[in-house]
């Protein structure tokens, strides 16, 4: 009997994949991405355990144990930790909400053109590098840029936002804010097209107004979204823009845009210490998968799937 329920169920995997084999073809390519750039590099972890020398490679190189994390009680990195944290805390509070609000306020325009209009325009900034977007905050807000120059006109003293390392955190925040706010949205959009017109009929019946129709109706409904989107989030708290605070490092100092990810990389990449550099990434990406679990777990006391069900 159980020699049978495995042939019939052999059979039926072999029939569903001769009917989604187009599928399957179309996915296969994203598949062996994932398997080539995300899964295999998880070997290379094994370095965090030794001395990595090039030309002994992975195989020769003599094992050192835990000895390379004990740059976790480094002064530089703990700094750069600090730092990790407080731009990740910030880009929390005031980026994360950002998509949800402007989501909003797409979704209460009327016109579906100038819908899709305002979608593109606030879609395009998603698509500009980071090379090209510190340019322009440069000529906008460095010392020979736009800002500094209408402030000397009218007699005030002349700024440079752009070197300035208390605003650092809030610079590198807004720019977020302002490249990929736009992108974010389109989740929570397609969150907001599932919900049943009828509700918002209904509850104009029965006398709601906008805002209880939003508490009751709308956000509850993109509440599993957001839900799940923050775990992710969380999941990649140790993890910030790199390419966008290396283009800004030299302008403001190591003191004020030293994080783990510019850690890594003048440690690893640019000084050779690859055992050190690794035991860095490998406890992020730890801590990474802890917060993941945790949150999802808390998710699931309030009732939310989170990023799996029970």
């Amino acid at each position: 009997m159980t020699t049978d329920t495995a042939v019939r169920a052999r059979r039926g995997l072999r029939s569903r994949i001769r009917r989604d084999r187009a599928m399957l073809l179309l996915a296969l390519p994203g598949f062996c991405f994932f398997v080539l750039f995300h899964y295999v590099p998880l070997l290379g972890n094994l370095i965090a355990f030794k001395d990595y020398q090039p030309y002994l490679g992975f195989l020769g190189s003599p094992w050192t144990g835990l000895q390379n994390f004990a740059v976790l009680g480094d002064r530089d990195f703990l700094h750069a930790l600090l730092n990790t944290l407080k731009f990740s805390f910030l880009q929390l509070v005031l980026f994360f909400p950002a998509p949800i609000a402007l989501a909003l306020l797409l979704n209460s325009i009327v016109s579906s053109k100038i819908r899709r209009f305002v979608q593109s325009v606030v879609y395009l900034p998603h698509f500009i590098g980071w090379v090209i977007l510190v340019s322009i905050c440069q000529q906008l807000i460095g010392g020979t840029g736009m800002l500094p120059h209408l402030l000397g006109s009218v007699g005030l003293p002349r700024v440079d936002l752009m070197t300035n390392g208390s605003f650092f955190p809030f610079l590198i925040t807004l720019q977020t804010i302002w490249k990929d706010t736009g992108w974010g949205t389109i989740i929570y959009l397609a969150a907001l097209l599932n919900i049943d017109t009828e509700q918002y009929e209904a509850a104009a019946i029965d006398g709601a107004g906008g805002r209880q129709r939003l508490w009751h109706i709308t956000l509850p409904a993109i509440t599993p979204v957001t839900v799940l989107l923050l775990i992710l989030q969380l999941g990649s708290i140790l993890s910030v823009g790199f390419e966008q605070i290396l283009l800004q490092r030299d302008a403001v100092g190591a003191d004020a845009a030293e994080v783990l990810d510019t850690y890594v990389y003048f440690h690893g990449v640019v000084d050779g210490d690859f055992g050190t550099s690794t035991a860095v990434g490998l406890v992020k990406g730890v801590v990474g998968l802890v917060l993941i679990l945790g949150a999802n777990k808390l998710a699931h006391v309030f009732g939310q799937d989170g990023v799996y069900s029970r």
